[in-house]
């Protein structure tokens, strides 16, 4: 009689959930899901060499546009990319959160300095390092000792040297990127208690042992959290890679990644919807392949607290 009851009540609070739901879900399925399932079917068209005219050219074009020689060097690049600027921005951003996490007089000023970046857009970071690391007229290559260590900077120029500028690149990314990573670790060693600190300190403990002991591993939700964004906004960097160095140096491409081969001015794909839709939904399965990949080999290993 018990679950009779239940039911009906379950029954009777449906139309409410329903009407409760209904505003995320019209957003997500006119936001996200259309425009997924418009890609993955127009990415079986081939277009002609002006983009006018699209033909129906069979599921196989995700298979070929995968084996492609563009294709898997572009994924080799943006691999190269999510390695340097992933591990460098959790590094910096863990660095500079524990040290900001010290309780002194004016520490706030340096919290608002290290997280400042957040509220930087990719197009005017980039225009900073653009103006760093112009060869001509760049900031670097005008302060002679600097030129004199490294005669890169000057002649042809770190954006402009084919195994320099992949790392000037990422190297913009990371500090654009900085604030998030600074924010949300920061957040997370306000959670840790400091009853845990003074306790190991008790028992001898070192700063580097309480580091390694305590803060990593109660860090490990955030850490995760950071890891998959970090890497989805590597997989996905393309306002940067635009703006300094259109996916150049030419002819080696150092800088083509999967996002400025799918949408960039220059990229052999630009006027060819139908592979440009190829592309980006097969970046959209490595991505989820590497999400799932991160949260099954890591997320068993992250301490949630009781």
């Amino acid at each position: 009689m018990t679950n009779r009851v239940f039911e009906r009540r379950r029954w009777r609070q449906l139309p409410v959930a329903l009407a409760l739901l209904a505003p995320s879900a019209i957003i997500l399925g006119a936001f996200i899901v259309y425009p997924l399932v418009k890609a993955v079917f127009l990415g079986t068209e081939r277009c002609n060499s002006t983009g006018t005219r699209c033909i129906e050219g069979g599921w196989d074009q995700y298979a070929d546009t995968f084996r492609s020689t563009e294709f898997q060097h572009a994924l080799w690049v943006t691999t190269q990319f999510a390695l340097v600027t992933v591990p460098l921005g959790l590094a910096f951003g863990i660095g500079l959160a524990v040290l900001a996490h010290k309780h002194l007089s004016g520490v706030g000023v340096f919290r608002a300095i290290f997280s400042s970046t957040v509220a930087t857009s990719v197009a005017v970071a980039s225009l900073m390092w653009l103006f760093l690391l112009q060869p001509s007229v760049g900031v670097l290559s005008n302060i002679g000792w600097i030129a004199d260590a490294f005669p890169v900077i000057k002649q042809p120029g770190l954006l402009n040297d084919p195994g320099t500028a992949l790392w000037s690149v990422a190297l913009s990314s990371v500090w654009a990127n900085l604030g998030f990573t600074f924010i949300i670790i920061t957040a997370g060693l306000q959670g840790i208690p400091d009853d845990l600190y003074e306790a190991a300190a008790l028992d001898g403990a070192g700063g580097t042992r309480r580091f390694w002991k305590i803060t990593l591993p109660l860090l490990g939700p955030s850490l995760l959290f950071v890891l998959i964004v970090l890497t989805t906004r590597a997989f996905q960097a393309y306002g940067e890679i635009d703006l300094l160095t259109e996916g150049g140096p030419r002819p080696d491409d150092s800088t083509t990644t999967i996002t400025y081969l799918t949408y960039g001015r220059n990229s052999i794909m630009a006027t060819d919807q139908g592979l440009q839709a190829t592309t980006a939904v097969l970046l959209f399965v490595v991505l989820l392949g590497l999400s799932f990949l991160q949260l099954w080999s890591l997320g068993r290993r992250v301490h949630y607290g009781d």
